[in-house]
């Protein structure tokens, strides 16, 4: 098993920045890429960026690319989204998910098998 914490979140004003914090433990060996998504009030779950297991390939949603940058420290186990330019549609609860297997797209859902609890993300205008 793996458990995947968020932190980093909070409210801040359109135009500022956060960073957000994936911190994984358990048999983390066993699994490869992360994945950042975000669910505001209402909607569905989207994909917002994610990062290979060597941290050399990243991918990001189009709203988001340019602004938010994802980076990992595999020594430490933990994955992070610097969060930039931040508007209001950025609103929602940020989770963070680990795949267990090297096929599958890393913009779906699907493709993730651990989770972390998520974390609240407020932008006010």
């Amino acid at each position: 098993q793996v458990q995947l914490v968020e932190s980093g979140g909070g409210l801040v004003q359109a135009g500022g920045s956060l960073k957000l914090s994936c911190a994984a433990s358990g048999r983390t060996s066993s699994t490869y890429g992360t994945g950042w998504f975000r669910q505001a009030p209402g909607q569905e779950r989207e994909f917002v960026g994610a990062i290979s297991r060597s941290g050399g390939t990243t991918y990001y949603a189009d709203s988001v690319k340019g602004r938010f940058t994802i980076s990992r420290d595999n020594a430490e186990n933990t994955v992070y989204l610097q969060m930039n330019s931040l508007k209001p549609e950025d609103t929602a609860v940020y989770y963070c998910a680990r795949r267990t297997i090297t096929s599958g797209s890393y913009y779906l859902s699907g493709s993730y098998v651990y989770w972390g609890p998520g974390t609240q993300v407020t932008v006010s205008s």
